[in-house]
């Protein structure tokens, strides 16, 4: 018999385990304390842009695989395995992450589990919280059977179901084997398909997360590094991306030279592992990372003073089309976005900016009400002295340079992204200029 699950947490997280979850047969109940948000998902509504999840969703609201809920108590009631899915965002004005959400949900929960359970936490937590966590448990669960066990997430946005449903692995942090074989249950389709599985302690399982993001963060700013080093000689950062890709012992993946990365992960996960290797007296062991964020950081200041380069002047008045708002396609996710963050800049130096952006649109706005926003493509184009190519969607690498071109007051575009063919372009009468490209 298949255990009941449920999800504490449906932010993009959450309602994305919790949908997939469902899909893979077990019966599943979503926990939020935020009402709209379990109004809106009982409805079948997904409150943020997740390719494939609607669908879903709509399929197992519908039949009855899945429900949504403010109770803790209801959902102790119920499931047998119980996730933790609730946000760690950076603390404003520090460089931690704030774990508040994370110890809300345990105290909210505990208190209602008078029945051997297991809590598997997923959220991106600093090493030590599972824990702490595990210890607030004993204290105030009517039930001392029930255990704790530490099992990080690896979504990407825009393939949150494909990387839930079909993941590259499974890492689970426990103690006890009884732990590990309701895991092991609670996951069964996904090992089944062949997804190796790594059995290990707490503090490996926390690690392993914000590890792999500092991983890829690095691999990022290496190359936009070695973009920096390009514009000085007249080198071609993609070309040399090639070349060194095709060491095995590299590989291509994260080696796309351009505006640098964002999101809610990334950059919040290596700030929070640098201010968590600090409290633990290792700062000096992670503090290349500081120039990782940095070089991250500056690629947004180059970006702009491209533009500046291609209009031949200083920004203020100039009508600047901004294509992409959210940090990278296929989501609407606006944290930390370099492309909006360059946009707000351009704003802040009088620029007249119009913003366009697939999904977005509503975020950015929210974050940014002083901007201009425009419905269409088309319509951010019109009349643009400078056009920045900042977020890659698939609509804006598919333009006709020509047809464009008939847009825009002049022909000016930044490719921060390095995904426009330079030669169609210029060919078709457009000054470009591109990030590490002569």
């Amino acid at each position: 018999m298949l255990p009941k699950l449920s999800v504490i947490g449906t932010g993009y997280l959450g309602a994305t385990h919790a949908v997939c979850m469902a899909e893979l047969g077990f019966d599943v109940i979503g926990v939020d304390v935020d009402e709209d948000k379990i109004k809106r998902l009982a409805a079948g509504e997904v409150p943020f842009y997740e390719p494939g999840l609607p669908e879903l969703l709509t399929k197992h609201s519908g039949g009855g695989k899945l429900r949504f809920t403010t109770s803790y108590e209801e959902a102790a009631e119920f499931a047998d395995v119980h996730f933790i899915c609730v946000g760690t965002p950076q603390l404003p004005g520090q460089l931690a992450a704030d774990v508040s959400q994370v110890e809300a949900a345990f105290h909210a929960l505990a208190p209602h589990l008078t029945r051997k359970a297991l809590v598997v936490g997923k959220s991106t937590v600093p090493t030590g919280t599972a824990v702490r966590m595990e210890a607030l448990l004993a204290e105030l669960a009517p039930c001392k059977d029930v255990e704790l066990a530490w099992s990080p997430e690896f979504l990407r946005e825009g393939f949150g179901v494909q990387d839930t449903l079909r993941p590259d692995r499974l890492v689970f942090g426990l103690h006890s084997a009884w732990a590990e074989q309701q895991l092991r249950v609670a996951f069964g389709p996904i090992i089944a398909a062949g997804t190796p599985v790594v059995v290990t302690d707490f503090a490996t399982a926390e690690l392993v997360k914000v590890s792999a993001n500092s991983f890829l963060a690095t691999k990022i700013s290496f190359i936009n590094a070695m973009a920096e080093v390009c514009e000085t000689v007249g080198a071609d950062v993609t070309a040399l991306a090639a070349a060194i890709g095709l060491d095995e012992r590299i590989g291509k993946h994260f080696l796309r030279s351009g505006l640098g990365f964002g999101g809610g992960c990334l950059p919040k996960d290596i700030r929070a592992f640098m201010a968590r290797a600090e409290e633990l007296g290792v700062a000096e062991a992670l503090s290349f990372l500081r120039e990782v964020d940095e070089i991250n950081r500056r690629r947004r200041v180059r970006a702009i003073d491209l533009g500046g380069e291609l209009l031949g002047g200083p920004y203020p008045g100039a009508r600047i089309a901004v294509l992409g708002a959210a940090f990278k396609p296929d989501s609407d996710d606006i944290r930390d976005s370099p492309s909006l963050d360059v946009a707000a800049t351009l704003g802040s130096q009088g620029a007249d900016v119009v913003i366009y952006d697939p999904k977005a649109m509503d975020n950015a706005r929210r974050a940014h009400p002083e901007l201009g926003y425009a419905a269409t493509l088309e319509e951010a184009l019109a009349g643009a002295e400078l056009t920045m190519l900042l977020t890659e969607w698939r609509e804006f690498v598919a333009m006709d340079p020509e047809a464009v071109g008939g847009l825009v007051a002049k022909r000016n575009i930044v490719d921060a992204r390095n995904v426009l063919d330079a030669a169609a372009w210029r060919a078709a009468g457009w000054q470009l200029r591109a990030l590490g490209r002569p």
